[in-house]
């Protein structure tokens, strides 16, 4: 497929669907598209069951329509089509993108009873463990152009799960998810706010490791703490003479006793003084310029991962796990190191890497990954391209 290329002036009114407007990714992303396309010099609609993230929706100029998008009830999926055809009616809609499997088979319905394109979105990887599953989550498969946010996601699409579903697989196209450059910026993060993250957390003078995520296993807390004890115990934080600190910044969402099962195993191990359960953090740009390195140890592959992009924007290089999106995400040698799943010696290993680089090496790799980050992991690149694919959509091209 060619290079994306934006037109300059979108005259068309998208609808995107999605199940709630609550404070995720894919819900992010919705409200970043609808300003992209109201500044494009489109109409944007969103039609969800509501949220939170109405007002500043709407403040961009896009239009809200409340709608039961979170049913999964096949009367009310029905019905929703009825809906979403008088609204398309109604409104002129020309082009349709869906964000979920929940209303995606109404969108799709709609869209093909009102003969305008029908674009979906992968925002994740879905688990089919029965062949109703599979035909179900397929909807998701059937757009006219199918958007993946990693080129992971896209292979599993593709090569693992659909390939007949998609006949032309120029249709199937790898828009990365765009981090909030403009919040994710160190020069923006006042000394104030970094000053009471030292206060909270401390570790000044040492070595600093920060593994942001909500607690749950196959986020890797327990990975990370392992990983530490071999860092503990290894060659290169005894010949520093140095100390070390992580810190696993997450709330537990009522995973009361994986939080209980991480703290004894922290016990256990003697790392009571080095490893630190902070729960849920709002400043996360101060609490990545805390640390010297990020760490990400998900034992399951990450569909994109986002927490790689926003750490590498404020110069940090990160540790990742050696799949899924981390792959895309992260260079590895170059802005950080990769390593293998549920590895823990290797995961310490990777962290001795980065105590034994100093201050000054670990600055020139966080300011390339600063650079990569900000070149190809926008939000105005995501945003950019997917217009660009609404424009291919409008004009009936698929290549």
């Amino acid at each position: 497929m060619s290079e994306l290329t934006p037109p300059k002036r979108l005259d068309a009114t998208i609808l995107q669907v999605i199940p709630e407007l609550e404070t995720g990714g894919a819900e992010r992303t919705t409200l970043e598209m609808a300003d992209a396309i109201v500044k494009a010099g489109g109409r944007a609609l969103v039609a969800s069951e509501g949220g939170p993230l109405i007002a500043p929706l709407e403040a961009s100029g896009a239009q809200h329509i409340t709608l039961p998008m979170a049913s999964k009830n096949p009367l009310t999926m029905w019905a929703n089509k009825g809906a979403l055809i008088k609204l398309i009616q109604e409104q002129g809609v020309d082009l349709i993108h869906v964000r979920s499997r929940a209303p995606a088979w109404s969108a799709y319905w709609a869209a093909k009873a009102a003969k305008i394109p029908y674009i979906t979105t992968y925002h994740g990887i879905y688990r089919a463990n029965s062949a109703l599953k599979r035909y179900y989550n397929g909807v998701m498969a059937r757009g006219d152009f199918v958007i993946a946010n990693s080129d992971h996601t896209r292979e599993h699409v593709l090569l693992e799960h659909y390939p007949q579903a998609l006949r032309d697989p120029d249709r199937l196209i790898t828009v990365h998810r765009g981090a909030d450059l403009s919040r994710f910026d160190p020069e923006k993060v006042e000394k104030a706010r970094i000053d009471a993250v030292f206060a909270a957390w401390g570790g000044e003078g040492g070595f600093r490791m920060l593994l942001p995520g909500r607690l749950t296993s196959w986020k890797g807390q327990r990975i990370a703490i392992e990983a530490a004890s071999y860092l503990q115990r290894g060659r290169e934080m005894t010949r520093q003479g140095g100390s070390f600190r992580l810190v696993l910044a997450g709330g537990a969402q009522g995973r009361d006793a994986y939080e209980a099962a991480l703290r004894a195993l922290i016990d256990e191990l003697g790392l009571h003084q080095e490893v630190l359960i902070v729960g849920h953090q709002e400043d996360m740009p101060a609490a990545l310029l805390w640390a010297d390195v990020v760490v990400s140890m998900s034992e399951r592959p990450e569909a994109f991962g986002r927490i790689a992009i926003e750490a590498q924007a404020m110069g940090r290089p990160v540790i990742a796990t050696n799949h899924g999106g981390a792959r895309e995400t992260v260079v590895d040698g170059q802005t950080g190191f990769l390593v293998p799943p549920s590895d823990p010696q290797a995961a310490g290993e990777a962290m001795a890497a980065m105590v034994a680089m100093g201050p000054d090496e670990r600055m020139v790799w966080g300011a390339r990954a600063a650079a990569r980050a900000r070149a190809e992991f926008s939000i105005e690149r995501m945003c950019r391209r997917t217009l660009a694919i609404y424009q291919r959509a409008l004009d009936g091209s698929v290549a």
